[in-house]
């Protein structure tokens, strides 16, 4: 599949390459409030990071560093992985990690460009992504963008210290943008 860079209107998508893997991504991976509702979990390396990133690159994983046009700031990623092209489905995931971006948008353009990208570009027939229902602000964002939650998992997943449910949301091509 292809991978371009996308634009929006104060945001680059680029391809994830090597110049990402920086101190400033790998201390994203290490701070508790950044992956308090994410996979990661901390304790990354540089080693690790890298290990990761190249993995990424060396599958052609459609992964993307999210950077600001305005000053070239790396202020989080963004993905579809995995991608299944016989039933044109792809798995959403986003990380914020500078924390000065927070609550200024970035998030909803950057989701909202990406999937322009995948209905229009890729073809793709569904998006699909997992939330812990605790993450209130990435629920709410999801909502808006039009996800739909189709299931829910009950204390799927151990996040802040507890057994959370996670929600299963999808967003349709033939209702992207209404």
């Amino acid at each position: 599949m292809p991978q371009d860079t996308i634009e929006s209107e104060r945001l680059k998508l680029i391809p994830m390459n090597t110049s990402f893997i920086t101190e400033r991504y790998l201390a994203w991976l290490n701070d508790p409030e950044v992956y308090l509702f994410l996979e990661t979990g901390g304790n990354y390396s540089m080693d690790d990071l890298r290990s990761y990133v190249n993995t990424a690159i060396e599958k052609k994983t459609l992964f993307w560093a999210i950077v600001q046009k305005d000053n070239g700031n790396h202020i989080g990623n963004i993905k579809i992985d995995p991608v299944n092209e016989r039933h044109l489905t792809g798995e959403y995931g986003i990380m914020m990690g500078d924390k000065e971006s927070w609550g200024k948008g970035f998030a909803h353009e950057a989701t909202d460009a990406l999937l322009k990208y995948c209905f229009q570009t890729l073809g793709l027939r569904k998006v699909l992504l997992g939330v812990v229902k605790d993450n209130d602000n990435a629920v709410k964002l999801y909502h808006r963008l039009g996800f739909i939650t189709e299931g829910e998992f009950r204390e799927h997943g151990f996040y802040n210290g507890k057994y959370c449910d996670t929600l299963r949301m999808a967003m349709f091509n033939a209702e992207f943008g209404k």
